[in-house]
């Protein structure tokens, strides 16, 4: 594996760090384009169908927003056991084309309101049943363990996808730091708590109804999996907001919801925790959150999914859904036993 730097050029822009939505884009051309949009009836379309690539608006009209938040290299390692074949997402359909509704529940809602998110000074904390609890300042993220770079693809429960290049390390290789005791049987992960800078936390209509602070939660065995990945970067370089800086979960076989952003708090425990979705909506979202084409969403199929790429609203190419998103060779042994349609 060749240690390197990646650069990617073109997204770092001067800092602007107030920046509203009509700076981003006109607001005569804005309030143009959605009257446009309202007329063609693509608002509908984008409430009603899942794997609607609303991000390719941007595309249709020719104007595309610009990022403020200053992301830097960084150095790792490249992984390529895990699909390195895969054809990889481009980069701004990555970065503006998210659901993070701590920002907002629009897909670039998250990109238009977190531009100003501070990430430094950080902390995260690492308690529970372990034998050495400990906490990670900012650097420590980047620092304390070799990173990788891995291809995974990312399966949305709303039945669109992509194939993203993390940057970070195995989430087994803190568990083993920090020394998860006889007891430890789940592992519970907690976003940052911050509705000053996080406008869906102080609005219920604007962050979708969620009880904040998010959380999420897997057991042992997958927290142990190689596969499970802590990820600081993304296309070479520091998360931006938008896709949950400085630190977030990646669980490439469980639909994307279970792969938690800005994470603050893990806690190792000896009982199934919480989770934000399960909590929300129990008879359409289970802990376990596999990715499942045998086993549909109430409102809409699990059996094909959108692959978002290159161009515009009506280009994501649809493709059939894999169990386990493809990665069952390293994690369906994981599930001997469980009744996964039960256990969704």
């Amino acid at each position: 594996m060749a240690k390197h730097s990646r650069f990617t050029p073109g997204i770092l822009k001067k800092a602007q760090w107030h920046m509203q939505d009509n700076q981003v884009t006109p607001e005569a051309v804005f309030r143009s384009r959605r009257q446009i949009v309202k007329a063609m009836g693509l608002g509908a379309i984008g409430a009603s169908v899942p794997g609607y690539v609303q991000a390719g608006l941007f595309d249709l009209f020719g104007d595309q927003p610009k990022s403020s938040f200053i992301t830097t290299p960084l150095t790792f390692q490249t992984n390529k056991q895990y699909g390195d074949a895969d054809v990889l997402t481009p980069l701004d359909k990555v970065t503006q084309h998210n659901n993070f509704y701590e920002f907002g529940t629009d897909k670039q809602d998250p990109f238009n309101n977190a531009q100003g998110f501070k990430v430094d000074p950080w902390q995260l904390r690492i308690e529970g049943e372990v034998e050495r609890p400990m906490t990670l300042d900012f650097n420590d993220l980047t620092k304390m363990f070799p990173l990788e770079e891995r291809n995974y693809r990312l399966r949305c429960v709303e039945a669109w996808s992509m194939v993203i290049p993390w940057v970070g390390f195995p989430l087994a290789a803190l568990l083993k730091k920090v020394g998860v005791t006889s007891k430890g049987k789940y592992v519970a992960f907690e976003t940052a708590f911050d509705p000053e800078q996080m406008p869906g936390q102080k609005s219920r209509l604007m962050g979708g109804g969620i009880h904040y602070p998010y959380v999420e939660g897997l057991t042992i065995a997958e927290a142990m999996n190689d596969l499970t990945l802590m990820s600081v970067g993304l296309y070479g370089k520091t998360l931006p907001p938008q896709n949950g800086a400085p630190i977030r979960l990646v669980v490439p076989w469980k639909y994307g919801f279970k792969s938690i952003k800005s994470i603050v708090r893990i806690r190792v425990m000896d009982k199934q925790p919480p989770t934000s979705w399960n909590q929300l909506a129990p008879h359409e979202y289970g802990f376990y959150a596999n990715v499942n084409p045998a086993v549909d969403h109430p409102r809409w199929s699990q059996a094909s999914e959108r692959r978002i790429g290159e161009g515009g609203l009506f280009s994501a190419t649809r493709i059939d859904t894999q169990p386990f998103n493809g990665y069952g060779e390293f994690v369906a042994s994981l599930y001997d036993g469980i009744d996964l349609r039960k256990n969704y």
